[in-house]
């Protein structure tokens, strides 16, 4: 079986962490995005896979490689200039063959039940098949009413309340047969939501939409990307990662030193080659990345700290995000969901909140920033 999937996007809502990693390629409690959602993939059978990408191709070339490391066959397709949603799949055509593909965003954390789509599709005789999930505030999103059969009657673009009809928008993941890629421009930036489904529904061809009311959430933000964490260490949505229980909900990879008087208290998980200094306290919904320091002392809860980063001692890092290789001096405050881009050094006495964003290799002296 086979998919593709949308990996192009710039990230620009999850700057900084975005400046030096593509979105798809930021680690979920310590394993690339990418990843968990090739892995959910082939668990339904669909092992050979077209990525398409565009911002900081090589990187997911070097890591992924031609998929043989997790038993599937991944074929990389970097677009010139950005295509769009359905400009991207257009690109990548050759590669689908004549069966049914299953599409996917790559920014989707999702446990839909894939094989359960295809049948549907089949059964259901579709050309198009949109994954449907219920949000709880139809008006901020585009609608996708039904009919009693599962087809699609319309699109409705972000609805006043008297105008909704449905509750129910686009997921994001699609099957859909290439036939229909047909009518699509080559070369041109090119929307499935605002141009091919509305034309092939203009056109009478057979639509459906497939609910689902399985775990969903678009980590397009900072504040969904903690979210995300919490929601898997809070057993929201399953995905396997690293790391043996110690203590209740508390997962420790390799080669992890606590020190002294050390607090951890679960969930949360912590990479491998960490230390945990005397008096530290790691609180619930936080995850460590490999190779952290944190500082005698320091406090951390319900924030993502990546990979190599140093906390000093008497730090607080609460409900915010830390990049790689950030080094921050003595009593340092983050909270209220800030983001520090990677390798950062900030010194003593320094406070980031209100959702403060720290670009990439900034350098910060001692009691510069209150905010």
């Amino acid at each position: 079986m086979k998919g593709a999937m949308l990996v192009g996007g710039f990230g620009t809502r999850l700057r900084p962490l975005t400046v030096n990693t593509p979105k798809p390629m930021l680690p979920l409690v310590n394993i690339p995005f990418l990843e968990i959602e090739l892995l959910h993939l082939k668990e339904y059978g669909v092992d050979e896979v077209v990525l398409s990408t565009g911002y900081l191709p090589v990187v997911f070339d070097e890591y992924f490689g031609d998929g043989s490391r997790m038993g599937m066959k991944l074929t990389h397709v970097t677009e010139d200039k950005p295509l769009g949603t359905c400009g991207a799949i257009k690109n990548v055509a050759e590669h689908l063959g004549d069966g049914p593909v299953v599409v996917c965003n790559g920014d989707i954390l999702t446990d839909l039940d894939i094989g359960e789509l295809l049948e549907y599709h089949r059964r259901k005789g579709a050309h198009v098949t949109i994954t449907l999930t219920p949000v709880e505030d139809p008006t901020a999103y585009g609608l996708v009413p039904l009919d009693t059969d599962g087809r699609i009657k319309e699109f409705l673009e972000k609805p006043s309340w008297d105008q909704v009809v449905t509750n129910l928008i686009n997921a994001g993941t699609y099957v859909l047969d290439p036939a229909v890629l047909e009518q699509v421009p080559a070369g041109e930036n090119y929307s499935f939501e605002r141009q091919l489904f509305p034309d092939l529904l203009q056109r009478g061809e057979p639509l459906y939409g497939f609910r689902s009311d399985c775990y969903w959430l678009d980590l397009g933000t900072p504040e969904k990307y903690l979210s995300a964490h919490h929601d898997i260490l809070n057993g929201g949505i399953e995905v396997p990662f690293g790391g043996k229980e110690m203590g209740e909900n508390a997962f420790v990879g390799r080669d992890v030193k606590i020190g002294r008087d050390a607090v951890l208290y679960g969930p949360l998980l912590i990479g491998d080659n960490v230390s945990i200094g005397a008096g530290a306290e790691i609180l619930g919904l936080t995850c460590i990345g490999n190779g952290v320091r944190v500082g005698p002392e320091a406090r951390i809860e319900g924030a993502v700290i990546l990979d190599d980063v140093t906390i000093g001692e008497r730090c607080v890092v609460e409900q915010s995000v830390v990049g790689r290789g950030t080094v921050l001096g003595s009593g340092v405050h983050v909270a209220e969901h800030s983001v520090l881009g990677d390798n950062i050094e900030a010194g003593d006495g320094n406070e980031f909140k209100r959702g403060i964003r720290v670009w990439p290799s900034t350098v910060i002296e001692a009691d510069k920033i209150k905010f």
